[in-house]
C-alpha cells in the first residue's frame, strides 16, 4: 500500500472505528480498511495470475493521501507497482475505460515514466479532470462526448492501442469500469456487452500479460453480464 499511499492516510483508514466521511461520496467505517486492503490485494493477485479482480471498493479516484469518489486505495496503481517491484516488469500500462476519468491513478504516475496511463472517459464530467489538453509522454486522455457508444469507444481506442504499443509494456492492467454501459444510473454513455467484450480483447492484445480490476458499474441487474462479456474478451485467443 505504501508504494502508492502515504503512511498517514493508510493509518487514518486503519484506525477508523466511528463512521466518518472522507469526502462527500466516500464513507469510512471500522470495516473499510479490511475491505479496501482485500480489494487491493485481490488486484495484486490478479496481476500474479493474469486474472480479473472483482472487488469493491473501486480505486481509480483514490489519491496518495486521501479518498475520493467511492475509492479508498488505488487498486490498479498498487498492482502496477507490485508488478514492477516484485515481478521485475520494467514497463506497465494501465488502460482505464470507466466512464469517469481516473484522476487518482493519473496523479500517482504523472512523474513516473515506467507506467503509462491511458483513459477513455466522458468529458466534461466528474471529476472534472482528463480534458483534451491534459496529456504527457506517458499519459493519454481520450475524452468522449455524452451519448457515445460502441462505435465511438472502439474508434477512440485505436489511439490508446497506438500509444500503448509504442510504450511496449510487459503488463497491461485494465481499470475495467462498466458505468459507460447503456442505462447505467451514473453514466451518460451507451456501450453494450459486445463493446466491452471488444475493449477487453483489444486491451489483452497490448502486452504479453494482462490483468483487470473492477471499477465502476452501478446497475446490479446488468453488471454481471457486462463483466462476463469482458472476461470473454480478455480470454479470447490473441
Amino acid at each position: 500500500m505504501l508504494r502508492c499511499h502515504s503512511t498517514e492516510y493508510v493509518e487514518l483508514v486503519r484506525r477508523t472505528i466511528e463512521p466518518r466521511w472522507l469526502d462527500p461520496d466516500t464513507i469510512c467505517t471500522e470495516t473499510t480498511y479490511e475491505a479496501a486492503l482485500l480489494a487491493a490485494g485481490a488486484t495484486v493477485e490478479a496481476v500474479e495470475r493474469s486474472g480479473f479482480a472483482l472487488v469493491r471498493p473501486p480505486g481509480h479516484h483514490a489519491l496518495a493521501d486521501r479518498a475520493m469518489g467511492f475509492c479508498i486505495f488505488g487498486n490498479a496503481a498498487v498492482a502496477a507497482r507490485h508488478g514492477r517491484a516484485e515481478l521485475g516488469i520494467e514497463r506497465v500500462a494501465i488502460v482505464d475505460w470507466d466512464v469517469h476519468h481516473g484522476n487518482g491513478t493519473q496523479a500517482m504516475f504523472w512523474d513516473d515514466d515506467s507506467v503509462f496511463y491511458a483513459s477513455l472517459h466522458a468529458w466534461p464530467f466528474y471529476p472534472g479532470t482528463g480534458g483534451p489538453d491534459e496529456q504527457r509522454e506517458t499519459t493519454l486522455n481520450v475524452p468522449l462526448a455524452a451519448g457515445s457508444g460502441d462505435a465511438e469507444y472502439l474508434e477512440a481506442f485505436a489511439a490508446v492501442e497506438d500509444a500503448v504499443r509504442r510504450f511496449d509494456p510487459g503488463l497491461v492492467v485494465a481499470s475495467a469500469g462498466f458505468d459507460a454501459a447503456a442505462g447505467d444510473p451514473l453514466g451518460p454513455m451507451h456501450v453494450t456487452p459486445s463493446g466491452f467484450r471488444e475493449l477487453a480483447r483489444r486491451s489483452a492484445a497490448l502486452a504479453p500479460r494482462v490483468a483487470a480490476v473492477l471499477e465502476g458499474g452501478y446497475d446490479p441487474g446488468t453488471l454481471p453480464g457486462l463483466v462476463d462479456a469482458a472476461i470473454e474478451g480478455f480470454s479470447a485467443e490473441r
